[in-house]
């Protein structure tokens, strides 16, 4: 049986349908972002109802926000996958069938991957400047901050991982750190022995700070979890602040720092793999793509054609 149903109506089921499932708060707050602006596209192309949703409707979408919202192609193939995932809830709800779907025949665009990697001078910049704040302005703050960052050079985590951490998931004798990443999937991440330094130091800070040690490792004045707009807020400070040119401050620039930073001290594609937690080596394997150049000093220097005399 199919139903006419408002697509509105069917937003709501299928955000419902998330929460349900345990997802984490980005990733429902993603879909509700991309779900809404597709149906205020809808409503003012005098599209409401589910069935009256078309491939060319998708695909006059999709041109809207490439060439009106100016959406790059990776922004553009997570819509994609946001209305591939809405769709086939309504398949598997009996709201539509198979062949009403609209997305059936929709692929993600090829990107042009072009990541713009934090300089080791830049990433300098940024301590000093927490560390001059930490002194003259808001202590514990600027203290949280700069080990907000010194925890993400050390471990490239996501925001969502960042903000859960918790520090009952830290064991200082074994030197790892539980984090829950991508579909709340636990994994054990290896810490080293600088960051445990710097988190040890922090947490005795905090513990006089506070009077008592909270849960979770990056909280705000009230000893309360930190949110993820809240972190968002702290680079876009920074970037204010800094002023860097051709580059954006966010976890995930430090993510990428962490990599490519990995890479050109030789780490191997597998290891990379299970600290950033990639489901596959595919992705992985971008990165040494993108910056395997930065592997030719050590190449130099451990290249077996170097010790044989010819």
């Amino acid at each position: 049986m199919v139903f006419f149903v408002l697509i509105k109506h069917g937003i709501q089921e299928f955000i419902t349908d998330r929460e349900f499932k345990n997802l984490s708060h980005y990733s429902v707050k993603m879909y509700k972002t991309n779900l809404n602006e597709f149906h205020e596209f809808c409503v003012g192309e005098s599209v409401v109802m589910i069935l009256d949703v078309t491939t060319a409707l998708v695909k006059k979408y999709l041109q809207y926000v490439k060439n009106e919202r100016k959406n790059n192609e990776g922004t553009i193939n997570n819509k994609i996958r946001s209305l591939k995932a809405f769709f086939n809830f309504l398949i598997e709800e009996e709201m539509i069938n198979e062949k009403s779907n609209p997305m059936k025949r929709i692929k993600q665009i090829k990107e042009e991957i072009n990541i713009e990697v934090l300089s080791d001078e830049q990433v300098k910049m940024i301590l000093k400047h927490l560390d001059r704040q930490a002194i003259y302005n808001n202590r514990f703050i600027a203290l949280r901050n700069r080990t907000i960052i010194i925890f993400l050079i050390s471990t490239g985590v996501r925001r969502g991982e960042l903000v859960n951490i918790k520090w009952s998931d830290i064991n200082f004798e074994s030197y790892s750190i539980k984090v829950f990443g991508k579909k709340r999937q636990l994994a054990s991440i290896p810490m080293s022995t600088k960051l445990k330094r710097e988190l040890l130091e922090y947490r005795i800070y905090c513990e006089q700070f506070f009077g008592k040690l909270g849960d979770y490792v990056f909280c705000n004045k009230q000893n309360k979890k930190i949110t993820d707009e809240a972190i968002s807020s702290i680079f876009k400070k920074l970037q204010k602040e800094l002023n860097f040119e051709g580059v954006r401050l966010s976890c995930h620039d430090f993510r990428h720092y962490f990599s490519s930073k990995a890479i050109q001290n030789g780490i191997d594609v597998m290891t990379l793999q299970r600290i950033l937690r990639h489901e596959n080596i595919q992705q992985t394997q971008r990165y040494v793509n993108l910056w395997g150049t930065a592997l030719q000093e050590q190449n130099e220097k451990y290249n077996p054609l170097n010790n044989l005399d010819i």
